[in-house]
């Protein structure tokens, strides 16, 4: 808006240049012609010097004729001369003034004819930039609002998304571990895998290890396995609400898990803990084509008292993980 604003300030001033000079010339013409005029009701006309009455013939035949006495000339610039003519200066007459002809008259009305259309010019071509700068505001005008239309379309697009997405993992099988107590044998705990989604589940894959460590944080940062995942003997399907065995760890089993009695009497005086931690991969009986297997991370701490044992879940994030 601004750049219109100058230009339309440009235009105008060039008009407005264009114009005075234009009617300059026939001005400056009026100017002199009032100057000659006034020069002229001003001028004086010279002074003459009146001459001598002439002397009738008859006084002049009477009268003797006399020498003339001899004396200075009054006016030493005229020798012999009895009255002196006074010095009179003519100053330069003004010049005339051009007479304003035909042809001038003509030039001068279509001057003004020619200024005349340049201002129309100019007035239209400010219309037109006025024209132009209010169908610019409204071009941006719905520039914005079809850029805020997009952005609300795109908002509520990513809305739907995410709301498919919470929906589907709402409706995707979630496989959750738990360390049970096993019924009918003390001391001994199993580690059950639990379909708690909406949707059938097919276990692919399971492995799993054990490990010993002062604490949790003397666990690898990741957990680190011996073997190679397999698949489970029979194929195991949860649906929604099953569980399932996966493992099973009793008392009996520690001795063999320590690797000295040095390192059975610290598990026993809890100085030393014993961890067993495993991950499960999984498929949506949904999309039988699905290439990525779901992954449940999990770690128990097997807790050895001197007559009484226990299970509990720990471990680090990284042992606890869900995809």
């Amino acid at each position: 808006m601004c750049y219109i604003d100058a230009m339309i300030s440009k235009n105008l001033a060039i008009a407005a240049a264009l114009v005075s000079v234009m009617l300059l010339p026939p001005a400056c013409a009026a100017q002199t012609s009032d100057r000659g005029a006034a020069a002229r009701r001003n001028r004086v006309p010279a002074a003459v010097p009146a001459a001598p009455p002439a002397a009738s013939n008859s006084a002049q035949a009477s009268a003797p004729s006399a020498p003339a006495p001899s004396a200075q000339p009054a006016n030493p610039s005229v020798p012999g001369s009895e009255n002196p003519i006074p010095h009179i200066s003519i100053a330069t007459p003004a010049p005339a003034p051009t007479p304003w002809t035909l042809p001038e008259r003509i030039r001068w009305m279509a001057e003004i004819v020619v200024a005349v259309f340049i201002c129309a010019g100019i007035y239209l071509a400010f219309l037109t930039l006025r024209r132009i700068e209010r169908q610019s505001h409204y071009a941006e005008t719905a520039a914005q609002a079809a850029a805020d239309a997009a952005k609300a379309a795109l908002v509520y697009a990513e809305a739907q998304a995410q709301q498919a997405n919470s929906q589907a993992q709402m409706d995707r099988p979630w496989l959750l571990v738990t360390a049970d107590p096993a019924p009918g044998a003390p001391d001994t705990f199993n580690i059950v895998l639990t379909n708690r989604g909406r949707s059938p589940a097919r276990i692919v894959s399971l492995i799993d290890e054990i490990a010993s460590a002062p604490d949790d944080s003397q666990l690898p940062p990741t957990p680190v396995f011996n073997g190679e995942a397999h698949a489970p003997r029979a194929p195991i399907i949860l649906l929604p609400g099953e569980s399932t065995g996966i493992k099973s760890f009793s008392r009996s089993e520690v001795p063999s898990v320590c690797e000295s009695p040095e390192q059975l009497q610290l598990v026993e005086a809890w100085n030393e803990k014993i961890y067993l931690y495993g991950i499960v991969s999984y498929f949506d009986m949904r999309y039988p084509d699905q290439e990525e297997a779901h992954e449940t991370s999990w770690c128990c701490w097997y807790i050895h008292g001197r007559q009484r044992s226990g299970m509990v879940m720990a471990g680090p994030p990284e042992y606890n993980r869900h995809t």
